[in-house]
C-alpha cells in the first residue's frame, strides 16, 4: 500500500455535517417562525379585517326602497299609485364581460337603443357597488320565463319585481299633480351623502307639479337587508332586514269630478281654468289645456314620444295656468272700481260722458271704447262694470293715478306669486312708476296709467292669480294662500290669510251688485250664460286681451287675423254671489270674446260644483274602480 494512499477524516466529515445540520435547524425554525407569526397576524392581529373581506365576498348589503306616498283627491279617487312592474337589471360587480352578457340579454328580450344609451349612462354615474342598474322595465311574462331559463349562464343579471308610478287618469291632471322620472347626472349631482342614502334603490324622482314639490315627503325612508351570495351572485338567504317606511299620502282639495267637467269644456282649446274654494283658499280644479299623458315620462319617454310634445305649436308642456302670463283685460274692472270708492276719487254717482273713446288734455290720440258709438251720454260705475265701459275706467285710472292702482291691486295678489304649493309659478307684472324706469329706463306718462286701466299695456298675471283676486273680492278683501293639498299624512292644513284690505261695506254692495249685474243685467256682457235657467246668482266680469296691438285709426277684424293673433277670451266670477263659495277664473287663448268663450265654461264648473252633479265619465270612473 502506498505511503501517500489518504485516508478518509471521519471526524472532519462529522463536524461538517453537524454543522450543516445546524444550519438547516435554524432555518427551518426560521421558516417556521416566520409562518407562524404570519398565521398569528392572519388569525389574531388581522382576524376581523379578513373576517369582514370574507363576508363582503359572501355577504351584501341592500338597499330596499320605499313604497311612494299616494294622492287622492278630495273625495278619496286614487289620482297616483303604485303598480308592480318587473324590471330586468345588471349588477356591474358581478359581470365579467359586460358587453356579452348585454348581447345574450337581447336575444332574450327586446332592449332598444334608447334603454341602452340610457343604461350606459347610468353605468357612469355615482353609485354603490352592487348595486343593480335598470335595463329594461315592464317585463312580460314571456320576457321573464325566457330569462329564467337561461339564468345559469346570465352572471350579474336579475330580474326584481317593484312597484311603479302610475297615473290612472293620465293627462287630466298632468299639469297638478306632475310626474315623477328617472334621477339624472345632473339631480344625482347635486345630491348630498344623506340624500344618496335615501334614494338607493330608487331610480325616479317627483320632476314636475305636487310630486315635485312634495319629493321628500312622498319618497318615504330607504330600508335594507343584509343577505348571503353564492359564487355566481345568487341569493341564499336574508340574514337581517331593516324594513323601509312608505311615503306620506297627499290627500287634495282637487275634485276628480270638477276637473273633467274642466276639462271638458276647454274641450280642443288652448286655455286654463281655476276655480278655488272662497272659504279655504283650496284649488279644486285647475286645468291648462292642452295636456299630455305623464305616464310617457315615468320609466324614461321616448326620444320620439318627447319630440312630438316638445315641437308641438299647441305647447302640451306649458302650464299656462301658473306660467301663462297674459293681459288680464276688463276682468281688472271691478278691483279698479273698488279702489276708485276706497280712496274716494269716485262714488256710486259720479258719471262720465261716453261718446265711444277718451282724451287727455293735451293729447291728440283718441282711447277707443270697444263698443263704437259709447254707452250712452252719461255712464257711472254700476253700468260701467256691467256694460265694461272702457270710458269710465279710462278716466277712473287716470284720476287715480298709478301709484294708488300700484298699491291696492298688490292686496289683492297682482305682481306677485300666490305661493301656491306648485313649483315654477310665474308673478305676473303689475306695473308702477319705479318698474317702469327700471325695465325701461323711461318716466311714467298718463296713458300708461289708462292701460293699466284695461287691464292692458305692461299688465300680465296668470290664470290663477286672476283666481286669487276674485276669491278675494268674494271674501270681501280677505287674501287666502292657494292651496292644492288638503292633508298631508294625518295633518290637515289649515287656510291661511296673506292679506285683509278693510273697506266699507257700502263700497263692497256696490261692486258685488254690478258684477251680479254682468250675468244677471238685461245688458250685461256675460247675460248669455243665464239661457237654461240658473238657481244660484253669479257675480262676474267678462274680459278680452289684445295679442297684437292696433293702429289707432284701425277697427279690429277678426277674418283679418290669423286666429293665433286673435284676442284672448277671459272671465272671472264667483258663487252664489250673495254667500259666495267658489271663485273661477278662466282664459281661451285667442277665444275673442269672454262673453261666449270664456263665460260658458265657467257656468259649467260652477253647475258641477254647487249642484254636485256627476258626469258621465265621471260616474263611469268611479264604477269602475278608479280604472280609466
Amino acid at each position: 500500500m502506498s505511503d501517500h494512499l489518504q485516508i478518509k477524516d471521519h471526524h472532519r466529515e462529522a463536524r461538517i455535517f453537524a454543522r450543516r445540520v445546524g444550519v438547516a435547524g435554524v432555518l427551518v425554525v426560521g421558516l417556521l417562525a416566520v409562518v407562524f407569526l404570519r398565521y398569528y397576524r392572519l388569525q389574531i392581529v388581522e382576524h376581523e379585517d379578513y373576517v369582514t373581506r370574507s363576508d363582503r365576498n359572501r355577504v351584501q348589503v341592500q338597499a330596499i326602497p320605499p313604497t311612494r306616498g299616494l294622492i287622492y283627491d278630495r273625495r278619496g279617487r286614487l289620482l297616483a299609485d303604485n303598480r308592480p312592474s318587473y324590471t330586468l337589471s345588471i349588477v356591474r360587480e358581478q359581470t365579467q364581460d359586460l358587453e356579452q352578457t348585454l348581447e345574450q340579454v337581447q336575444t332574450l328580450v327586446d332592449v332598444d337603443a334608447e334603454d341602452l344609451a340610457t343604461f350606459r349612462e347610468r353605468l357612469k354615474q355615482r353609485r354603490r357597488p352592487y348595486e343593480a342598474i335598470p335595463l329594461r322595465y315592464r317585463l312580460s311574462e314571456d320576457e321573464i320565463a325566457r330569462l329564467a331559463v337561461n339564468e345559469y349562464q346570465l352572471d350579474g343579471v336579475e330580474v326584481s319585481a317593484e312597484l311603479v308610478r302610475h297615473y290612472p287618469l293620465g293627462a287630466l291632471f298632468a299639469h297638478s299633480i306632475g310626474y315623477v322620472g328617472r334621477i339624472n347626472e345632473r339631480e344625482l349631482a347635486a345630491f348630498d351623502e344623506e340624500a344618496y342614502a335615501r334614494y338607493s334603490g330608487t331610480h325616479t324622482i317627483g320632476k314636475l307639479g305636487l310630486e315635485k314639490y312634495y319629493e321628500s315627503d312622498l319618497l318615504g325612508q330607504v330600508g335594507s337587508q343584509h343577505v348571503e351570495i353564492n359564487a355566481r351572485g345568487r341569493i341564499l338567504r336574508v340574514l337581517d332586514y331593516q324594513p323601509p317606511e312608505a311615503g306620506k299620502n297627499l290627500t287634495l282639495f282637487l275634485d276628480a269630478q270638477l276637473q273633467q267637467v274642466a276639462h271638458e269644456a276647454l274641450a280642443d282649446k288652448r286655455g286654463s281654468v281655476v276655480a278655488i274654494e272662497v272659504a279655504t283658499g283650496g284649488v279644486v280644479a285647475m286645468v291648462s289645456t292642452p295636456a299630455f299623458d305623464p305616464n310617457l315620462f315615468v320609466t324614461g319617454i321616448s326620444f320620439a314620444d318627447y319630440k312630438a310634445l316638445n315641437e308641438s305649436r299647441d305647447l302640451p308642456l306649458f302650464n299656462r295656468t301658473l306660467q301663462g302670463q297674459y293681459p288680464p283685460g276688463s276682468t281688472l274692472k271691478p278691483m279698479l272700481g273698488l279702489a276708485g270708492l276706497f280712496y274716494k276719487v269716485v262714488d256710486a254717482n259720479y258719471s262720465v260722458r261716453d261718446p265711444g273713446f277718451y282724451q287727455l288734455e293735451n293729447d291728440e290720440r283718441f282711447y277707443r271704447d270697444w263698443k263704437k258709438g259709447g254707452h250712452g251720454a252719461r255712464v257711472a260705475l254700476h253700468t260701467a262694470i256691467e256694460q265694461s265701459c272702457d270710458v269710465y275706467f279710462y278716466d277712473l285710472s287716470f284720476r287715480m293715478g298709478i301709484d294708488r292702482m300700484h298699491e291696492f291691486g298688490g292686496h289683492f295678489g297682482l305682481g306677485q306669486t300666490t305661493g301656491i304649493d306648485v313649483p315654477h309659478e310665474r308673478s305676473g307684472n303689475w306695473p308702477s312708476k319705479a318698474w317702469k324706469r327700471k325695465a325701461r329706463g323711461l318716466p311714467w306718462f298718463p296713458g300708461d296709467s289708462l292701460n293699466v286701466g284695461l287691464g292692458q299695456g305692461a299688465v300680465l298675471a296668470t290664470p290663477l292669480q286672476l283666481a286669487v283676486m276674485t276669491s278675494t273680492l268674494a271674501d270681501k278683501g280677505v287674501r287666502r294662500k292657494p292651496r292644492l293639498v288638503r292633508r298631508l299624512g294625518d295633518v290637515e292644513y289649515e287656510p291661511e290669510i296673506l292679506d285683509t284690505q278693510a273697506i266699507d261695506a257700502a263700497d263692497w254692495l256696490i261692486i258685488d251688485q254690478a258684477m251680479q249685474s254682468v250675468v244677471h243685467g238685461l245688458r250685461g256682457t256675460a247675460q248669455g250664460i243665464r239661457r237654461g235657467g240658473l238657481s244660484y246668482r253669479i257675480a262676474g266680469k267678462t274680459g278680452t286681451a289684445q295679442v297684437v296691438g292696433m293702429a289707432q285709426d284701425e277697427e279690429y277684424d277678426a277674418s283679418k287675423v290669423e286666429e293665433r293673433l286673435r284676442d284672448h277670451a277671459l272671465f272671472v266670477a264667483f258663487a252664489p254671489a250673495e254667500a259666495p263659495k267658489l271663485a273661477v277664473a278662466v282664459i281661451v287663448e285667442n277665444g275673442e270674446h269672454g262673453s261666449s268663450a270664456a263665460a260658458p265654461i265657467a257656468r259649467k264648473v260652477f253647475d258641477a260644483y254647487l249642484l254636485d252633479t256627476p258626469t258621465a265619465a265621471d260616474s263611469a270612473w268611479l264604477g269602475n274602480g278608479g280604472q280609466p
